[in-house]
């Protein structure tokens, strides 16, 4: 995570900067205007990880320069992270400065909140755990009212439970979300609720079915779920996969399926090239899914060339992309197929130079 650089009083400039820019990255002559949807210029984060620096008993948080990993800058206060976390930074210093035990070889702090206040704490250590650690950890964890993972090389060590629970409200219902420690969830809460909205309200009821690449612990999923007959989705993460499985019980939704697949492996299970034991368990045969629509949320470096392929096939294609030159790429290609009917920008990460797009494309006519 790099240091930003806070400027509250500059916000809308600085988002609307991002914009122009992503838009002339884009060169989309004939796309819709798009919407725009901002952040919190602060408090919005409920990521956070900072580097622990050792002066003698005392210690520090520091973040680093991009680019620069000899100059620490010390962090006092953190105004960008959820108020769970800027609350709690304070506490676990003191506390670790007090504590000879948690304090010793401690590397790394690790953070991890919700828009409801629950916190996740992992500590990271270049040394082994023992007994002694884990009591003190006890000890500081019932004191924060906080889970707390401890780490160091082969091993972890989680004092109650590994991950906390997140709640989005979504077209007036609310989604309940297990968020384990280490898997990928949106950093932004209020963002990340803005997004499942806009991809709600464009997409109508199908009586077909949807294809999700990328779905992680099912945070686009369980949403979109009421408006398709049936959903496959596919994460490769095995952690991801069975926390997006907890995610739909909890939430009742029974018309989803998940694969542990990497998105280069349903392309080909789908092109009929090899079949794969990892989806024996769907309640039909992979061919007779009436796939007409298909979401993806890659990563930075977007689809490869067998996914945009695939994606050409169907009638439409949700993207979701947190890099604008890579979308602007893939639409390059999906723009033989098909035309951008919708478009919106996120600030999913203010005061940085990333921009989260949403994009949604619909099949040209022959």
């Amino acid at each position: 995570m790099q240091l930003p650089h806070y400027q509250p009083d500059r916000y809308q400039s600085l988002f609307a900067d991002k914009v122009t820019h992503a838009l002339k990255t884009l060169g989309l002559p004939d796309a819709p205007e798009p919407e725009r949807f901002e952040s919190s210029p602060s408090g919005f984060r409920l990521r956070a990880e900072f580097r622990i620096w050792h002066d003698g008993d005392s210690l520090d948080y520091v973040m680093f320069p991009p680019g620069d990993s000899r100059n620490p800058q010390r962090i006092d206060a953190f105004p960008i992270a959820a108020p769970r976390i800027t609350d709690t930074m304070p506490l676990l210093k003191g506390y670790l400065t007090n504590s000879p035990e948690l304090r010793r070889k401690l590397f790394q702090v690790e953070f991890l909140s919700t828009l409801s206040g629950e916190l996740l704490i992992t500590l990271i250590y270049h040394r082994p755990l023992s007994d002694a650690w884990n009591d003190c950890a006890v000890g500081l964890a019932n004191h924060l009212g906080c889970q707390l993972i401890g780490r160091s090389r082969k091993q972890k060590v989680v004092l109650n439970q590994h991950w906390i629970e997140e709640a989005f409200d979504v077209g007036g219902t609310t989604f309940r979300y297990r968020q384990p420690e280490q898997c990928f969830t949106q950093p932004n809460g209020g963002i990340n609720q803005k997004m499942m909205g806009w991809l709600l309200d464009h997409t109508p009821t199908h009586a077909t079915d949807l294809l999700e690449l990328y779905c992680g612990i099912g945070n686009f999923t369980l949403p979109l779920a009421s408006r398709f007959q049936n959903v496959l989705a596919t994460e490769l993460s095995k952690p991801a996969t069975e926390a997006a499985r907890w995610n739909a019980d909890i939430n009742n939704i029974c018309n989803v399926e998940f694969a542990r697949l990497s998105a280069e492996e349903m392309t080909i299970a789908l092109s009929g090239e090899r079949p794969f034991r990892r989806l024996a368990h769907l309640k039909q045969p992979l061919d007779q899914y009436q796939l007409n629509t298909l979401l993806v949320d890659p990563p930075r470096a977007g689809l490869d060339a067998a996914t945009l392929t695939l994606a050409s096939r169907f009638d439409t294609v949700l993207y979701i992309s947190c890099n604008p030159q890579s979308l602007a790429d893939n639409l390059k290609s999906l723009s033989n197929t098909h035309a951008v009917t919708k478009l919106a920008f996120f600030d999913q990460f203010p005061y940085t130079h990333h921009l989260e797009s949403g994009v949604i494309l619909t099949r040209r006519s022959a």
